[in-house]
């Protein structure tokens, strides 16, 4: 397995770019990775991106921020988590450009939605195949082929794989052992090279037997906030939720709060709007238990937890280094 890496770092100039690239560096070197579940937001130039960077014709150009920010943004983070990749099996040619734009940063990838997904939503996305099974559905042989041994030569740089879950119904699994079951067979097959980590939806699911699952696959739990999972506190008190030698957490979004209403009540994330002092605490205690017992941990925060995940993970390394 690759070591975590660390960020470039910037010059110390007291801005709070400069201080949180500071604070997030010294918790990398002790094991602890945080970066957001993205990179491309304007509502951070000021914050984390320098605008003159991104001007064409004395303008902002939308264009070359999202192409060329990831490298500024590795300036200061040493992680971050990726959902393009939920969407579609990018091509080799994407992932070196992805990788080379940001050599020293880990990356937390989604698995695509066609091994992970049972059941097509009724959605306009998905066309004719909305309400129809996917006979993709924890299919290893094509993860291996078209996801991970396109991203092998990137090896150093991928830090987790994770497998997000849909809330599933009881038509998709009569009850969480069936799901269970399925997941260990898909999970025993998958390449021993790369770290994974799986999240769930269901409540209901979080038993004995699934932790038992992760932990013979030697695969994480992804502690998840999410509006209708238990907080993150709640799934943390599992004891046999650690299951392997690292921990991940996604902090998206507070409890009961749905995904659209983050998105317009926050957009465009230039600044937390709504702390969410548990949450904070929840990740800090994730982090604190992982370096006592020597597990990496990768935490990834969204701006839809509280409107601006920089300012987010400032507060949440505030916590750490205050010990």
């Amino acid at each position: 397995m690759s070591s975590p890496l660390l960020p470039l770092g910037i010059p110390d100039d007291g801005s709070f770019r400069s201080r949180l690239a500071s604070a997030l560096r010294t918790l990398a070197a002790r094991g602890i990775l945080m970066g957001g579940s993205s990179w491309k937001y304007p509502g951070w130039l000021g914050q984390i991106y320098t605008e003159s960077r991104y001007l064409t014709r004395g303008k902002l150009s939308r264009k070359k921020f999202e192409a060329e920010c990831l490298g500024e943004y590795a300036e200061v983070f040493p992680a971050v988590g990726a959902d393009f990749s939920f969407y579609t099996f990018p091509p080799p040619e994407q992932w070196a450009k992805l990788f080379h734009a940001a050599p020293g940063l880990c990356f937390g990838l989604k698995a695509p939605e066609m091994v992970t997904v049972k059941r097509w939503p009724s959605h306009a996305r998905y066309g004719s195949r909305g309400g129809t099974d996917n006979e993709q559905f924890l299919d290893a042989g094509l993860i291996t082929n078209a996801f991970l041994e396109p991203l092998a030569p990137y090896l150093s740089q991928v830090g987790v794989v994770m497998l997000e879950f849909g809330t599933f119904a009881k038509s998709d699994f009569a009850e969480p052992r069936a799901f269970i079951e399925d997941l260990d067979h898909f999970l025993s097959a998958l390449p021993p090279a790369f770290r994974y980590a799986v999240e769930i939806r269901n409540p209901d699911y979080l038993v004995d037997d699934y932790f038992a699952c992760l932990k013979a696959n030697r695969v994480a739990h992804v502690f998840n906030a999410w509006s209708r999972m238990p907080t993150l506190r709640e799934q943390m008190a599992h004891e046999a939720a650690y299951t392997t030698d690292f921990v991940v957490s996604r902090a998206l979004l507070r409890k009961g709060r749905q995904y659209e209403q983050a998105v317009k009540r926050f957009e465009p994330y230039e600044h937390v709007q709504d702390p969410n002092p548990e949450a904070r605490q929840a990740l800090a205690a994730l982090g604190r238990r992982a370096e006592l017992e020597k597990r990496i941990a990768y935490i990834f925060v969204n701006n839809r937890l509280e409107g601006n995940s920089p300012e987010t993970m400032m507060a949440v390394a505030d916590l750490l280094l205050a010990e």
